[in-house]
């Protein structure tokens, strides 16, 4: 379980404040107008910045003074995700070790995630050897051979077309449930979350108090700024 405890952050002119819980095995969409906190949420439990007042715990432990490469998180963004001197291979590697000195067992583990992402047939390439979808399909395989049980995603599809980005959350969901991995997912398309995600969080200027069933996610939402925000998405 992941726990945000009256968690307070203040950038600029804005402040926010979150405080909520998500589920072990959750799929959450993070969503919320441009500027609202979504980044925010997800920079705060990876560790790249600090809270000012507040704590996050994962499985009730404090996280706060673990630096973010100790934290049990992986994260996928938006870009700049592969060394570009490196194969697809050796990227996917570097998950398991960052000097690439691999045993049989960490080869075949990459060899088995690039079947599972569909780029096992690309693994000697450089990555601007490969399209845009299947450098993502290899900075998530790096992510799952990691096998840390939370993963966090930055938009990392938003430059593909729907389908295509529909067809990779729907890969991120399936590995998820496989290895029991909680995703948190930033997104401004209704369409995907409703896709594949479990859960949700709507960041209404900068506070998010809420983790609510995808089911509940409609245009008839009870809070007023989420029921626009759909509506405002859906008629885009």
């Amino acid at each position: 379980m992941i726990n945000f405890s009256q968690v307070k952050y203040h950038y600029q002119q804005q402040n926010f404040e979150f405080d909520l819980q998500v589920e072990q095995g959750s799929l959450v969409a993070i969503l919320g107008p441009s500027g609202a906190g979504k980044s925010t949420l997800l920079n705060l439990l990876a560790g790249f910045i600090a809270p000012m007042q507040g704590d996050i715990a994962i499985n009730g432990n404090s996280v706060l003074s673990a630096a973010p490469h100790q934290r049990p998180i992986s994260i996928l963004f938006q870009d700049n995700n592969l060394f570009t001197h490196l194969t697809a291979y050796q990227n996917i590697g570097l998950g398991l070790h960052p000097g690439l000195k691999l045993d049989a067992q960490q080869k075949q583990l990459i060899q088995t995630m690039s079947e599972h992402v569909e780029v096992d047939k690309l693994l000697d390439r450089l990555p601007d050897q490969l399209s845009g979808g299947q450098q993502q399909r290899v900075a998530l395989a790096r992510c799952f051979v990691q096998k840390k049980p939370i993963l966090l995603l930055d938009e990392p599809f938003s430059a593909l077309d729907p389908v295509l980005r529909v067809a990779m959350l729907e890969r991120v969901s399936a590995l998820a449930k496989q290895q029991n991995v909680t995703v948190l997912m930033v997104t401004h398309h209704i369409s995907d979350a409703l896709a594949v995600a479990s859960h949700f969080v709507f960041i209404d200027q900068g506070n998010a108090s809420a983790v609510e069933r995808i089911e509940q996610l409609t245009r008839s939402h009870p809070n007023q700024h989420l029921a626009q925000f759909m509506s405002a998405e859906v008629n885009k």
